[in-house]
């Protein structure tokens, strides 16, 4: 069958993503094949685009996730049907592929999905999910009466951060670039917002934790706002860096000198993945139904825009731009 793909060629701006089509084969005795109904677009697509996180080679297809329903079945798979609805996140052999109206994946990374949750919610939450379930439980273990600082507050993945650290009794301060965002981040339940363009998120984090600071700061925005995270982390905070939605051109590693975590300050610094922890697929499918749980309670990223396949490019202008919040879907 020939499936409709957003392809890239080598490394480029968001132009560089192009409509084509590929011919899929049948899938392999473990696999399935998926019709996608709904794509996320994630921050991670920008960088693989970016040649920031490298693919492993061209032309590429990006996209980490997405949910559809099973037209083929593997001779060996057990367990679906098809017709059924299914999700995935992550890399598939260590490459993307989702910018795709089909794709075969691998059995043991489809999630089933339950009939409450519609494709819209799970798209948009899955990946997102996935992550701050690492974040929050293995990363650092948030606990009632923690207070918690999550950078971009009002988009996909800091929404659900605060819904979830709430969920678990925390104070959460985010910070946000307008008033609109503020209010998003505010609806969702944040205790406070910080307007980094306006404020100095320093000083203003201080200040609302008595001169004490946080007990983790949950940081993807990197560049100077990484030094910023650091400094109002009170001792023994954690800080988790998880990208660099600020500096995406920059390839190079950011040197910190260890003087800027201790021992006077005995600052915690982590940079997890969640492709690393989902390598591993009994942490994978733990993360999935963690996601899966949250949102049956409500917790969900809110859809902050949809667009048709070919419009890739597009949405990843708007996302780079700064210009969305929530999630932004790909319909094929």
């Amino acid at each position: 069958m020939h499936a409709k793909v957003i392809q890239l060629r080598e490394p480029a701006s968001a132009l560089g993503l192009q409509p084509a089509s590929l011919m899929l084969s049948p899938p392999a005795p473990n696999a399935l094949t998926v019709r996608h109904t709904a794509i996320g677009v994630n921050f991670v697509d920008v960088y693989h685009r970016a040649g920031l996180y490298p693919v492993p080679a061209f032309p590429a297809v990006l996209g980490v996730e997405g949910v559809g329903v099973v037209e083929a079945l593997g001779s060996d798979v057990r367990g679906f049907v098809v017709g059924q609805r299914v999700a995935w996140a992550g890399l598939m052999d260590g490459a993307p592929g989702g910018y795709a109206s089909h794709r075969n994946i691998p059995a043991e990374r489809a999630i089933a999905l339950p009939d409450a949750l519609d494709d819209e919610t799970v798209a948009a939450t899955l990946l997102r999910g996935i992550t701050a379930h690492m974040l929050l439980s293995r990363v650092r273990r948030v606990q009632a009466g923690d207070t918690v600082l999550v950078h971009a507050a009002a988009g996909g993945l800091g929404l659900l951060l605060v819904q979830w650290a709430k969920r678990l009794g925390a104070r959460v301060i985010g910070t946000v670039g307008s008033e609109a965002k503020a209010a998003t981040a505010l609806g969702h339940g944040a205790d406070h917002v910080v307007l980094y363009r306006q404020q100095d998120v320093r000083e203003a984090v201080l200040q609302l934790t008595d001169g004490e600071g946080v007990d983790y700061a949950i940081d993807g925005v990197g560049g100077a706002m990484l030094q910023t995270s650091l400094s109002v982390t009170r001792p023994f905070g954690m800080v988790a860096s998880i990208g660099q939605a600020s500096d995406v051109g920059n390839t190079q590693t950011h040197t910190l000198d260890l003087s800027e975590l201790g021992p006077s300050r005995s600052i915690a610094l982590a940079r997890p993945g969640v492709f690393r922890y989902m390598a591993d697929l009994s942490r994978y499918r733990a993360g999935a139904q963690a996601a899966l749980q949250r949102m049956l309670e409500g917790v969900h990223v809110p859809v902050g825009g949809t667009y048709a396949l070919e419009e890739a490019a597009t949405a990843h202008a708007a996302l780079e731009a700064g210009q969305t919040s929530g999630a932004l879907l790909l319909r094929p």
